[in-house]
């Protein structure tokens, strides 16, 4: 079967556009574009509908970073965001994605390649497990600071900070 659809490296531009701004969301087109484009936090992979020649619309988007791993020694990967438009899932894009993200991984010579994913998203967790062979972290448990949070660490500071 052939793909009707092709990966590519995501704009500044595709982001904004294809990251729908809801309620909870704090990105904005301009903080995408500092952060990804100017000082490049993350990186950003787009499925295109179409092909090279007669691009469509995106329908799926990898978002990672690369982190550090003080038991392998090496870098890795981390993928933020993945988002597949449901119209399309169960036709590769997924598998194409995640391909390419372990080309990124296989060059960069990174360890592993991270994820979470939510507890409730059974196909999701079906998907990794069975098609990709991925393993569940079942003994790690996410934590997370924000905004006041982080703020508040300052009274942790040493006086030579």
């Amino acid at each position: 079967m052939t793909a009707t659809y092709f990966v590519r490296a995501a704009t500044v531009e595709d982001v904004a556009t294809y990251e729908k701004a809801e309620d909870s969301v704090k990105a904005t087109p301009e903080l995408y574009r500092k952060n990804l484009f100017e000082t490049p936090y993350a990186h950003t992979l787009l499925a295109i509908a179409g092909s090279l020649e007669a691009p469509g619309k995106a329908i799926g988007l990898a978002m990672y970073f690369f982190n550090y791993s003080t038991w392998t020694g090496k870098p890795g990967l981390y993928l933020e965001d993945l988002f597949v438009d449901p119209t399309y899932r169960g036709k590769g894009v997924g598998k194409a994605l995640f391909a390419e993200l372990g080309k990124v991984a296989e060059e960069r010579d990174c360890a592993r390649i991270d994820w979470q994913v939510l507890k409730w998203n059974q196909p999701s967790i079906d998907f990794y497990e069975k098609t990709l062979g991925a393993t569940a972290m079942s003994e790690w448990m996410g934590m997370r600071l924000e905004g006041a949070q982080i703020q508040n660490l300052r009274k942790f500071r040493l006086a030579t900070s």
